[in-house]
């Protein structure tokens, strides 16, 4: 029994939502629900996870849906490492017979409430880390981004390639938050925010909510479209991965992160090889990480990632179409659930506008840093 994501669900993407994170998580769900068209009285597992309390427990979606009854429930106290962790665990419930039917979803108003980027994060570390001003995640993405920059020989102009090229995307995806055209003297002529970024290459902030329904590929089969199938996943913390989330001086490598760690098992276990993958979606709370998980994952050569993006290989029509929705950059910032969702969306054909070409392999990745996680998807076959 393989698992498939079945179908997405969405709320309005906004500034101010004007709503509670609760009303946003629900909506979603049951989008996804109505999109794959399963009943509420058929989820026997919901999974979720949060930053700081910043949204609601799986327990409470599951009784706005009036879900009879739970036999798979997840609260992860993760942030942009989760959505691809999430859905794997899904996959592995419904595979070994834990659940049938599992919603997979991230809520919050990300920007009119709790902000990722204004929040203080406790620790170990934090007592060295707010006296000198270190005190942005922000900050400790760019320590990386310095690094990497430094030793693979690349600069600005390649953080701006992925800047530009998602915002293409971004300017046919209805949801997407930022759809200005964006052009390279713009982004040239922005103020740093923190070296090496501008403000376009960071995410931005919003309120919504996304989901996905995980279920057999036997059932996704008689449902409402094409499987999505969940074809491998992976997790990893590659070695001393910090006592929290700003401290990383254990950290070997700034210029590797977790998808160095894990591609070899990842494509392993699907059986498949990078040359194979014909659609990423890598997470992108900053422009660095899309170069970073480029070259991680063998997407592209050590250091060729910037040319790479600037030949035009990561546009629609390229080589290898990535963040398709224009991702967290310019569509919104759900921690990546709505990057595991455009994943499946292009593996359905269903990309509208944005749609890649062929799109029967594709890879999508969560989290920034020190760990995180991956997927394969794949059509049925």
């Amino acid at each position: 029994m393989r698992a498939a994501i079945a179908g997405v669900g969405y709320s309005e993407f906004t500034r101010d939502s004007g709503r509670s994170v609760l009303s946003l998580a629900t909506e979603a769900c049951r989008n996804a629900l109505d999109d794959a068209g399963v009943a509420a009285r058929e989820i026997d597992g919901v999974a979720t996870f949060a930053v700081m309390n910043d949204s609601v427990p799986a327990q409470a979606v599951a009784t706005t849906l009036a879900v009879p009854s739970l036999r798979f429930a997840v609260d992860a106290d993760l942030g942009g490492q989760a959505p691809c962790y999430l859905v794997w665990l899904a996959a592995m419930a419904v595979e070994t017979g834990r659940a049938r039917n599992v919603l997979v979803y991230r809520a919050l108003n990300g920007r009119s409430g709790a902000r990722v980027g204004t929040m203080q994060f406790s620790g170990m570390g934090a007592q060295f880390r707010y006296p000198i001003g270190y005190d942005g995640y922000m900050m400790y993405v760019a320590m990386w981004a310095q690094r990497f920059l430094h030793e693979t020989g690349q600069g600005e102009l390649d953080l701006a390639s992925v800047a530009l090229a998602q915002r293409a995307y971004a300017e046919l995806n209805e949801r997407a938050v930022r759809r200005r055209p964006l052009t390279l003297d713009a982004y040239l002529a922005s103020p740093h925010v923190v070296d090496p970024f501008r403000a376009d290459d960071c995410t931005v902030e919003v309120d919504g909510a996304c989901a996905v329904l995980v279920t057999s590929v036997e059932q996704a089969r008689s449902l409402r479209h094409a499987p999505a199938v969940v074809a491998s996943g992976a997790y990893r913390a590659g070695p001393r991965p910090g006592l929290d989330i700003g401290d990383h001086a254990l950290w070997d490598d700034y210029t590797r992160n977790y998808t160095s760690h894990l591609r070899d098992e990842l494509f392993g276990s699907a059986g498949v090889s990078p040359g194979d993958v014909q659609v990423a979606e890598i997470y992108d709370c900053f422009t660095s990480t899309v170069l970073i998980g480029l070259e991680g994952l063998g997407l592209c050569e050590r250091g060729g990632s910037g040319a790479f993006v600037r030949s035009g290989a990561t546009a629609q029509g390229g080589a290898l179409p990535t963040n398709t929705h224009g991702g967290l950059l310019s569509e919104g910032y759900l921690h990546g659930m709505n990057t595991v969702a455009e994943a499946a969306l292009q593996i359905q054909g269903r990309g509208g506008d944005r749609q890649a070409g062929p799109h029967e392999v594709c890879v999508v990745t969560s989290g920034a840093l020190m760990d995180g996680s991956a997927l394969i998807l794949t059509a049925d076959r």
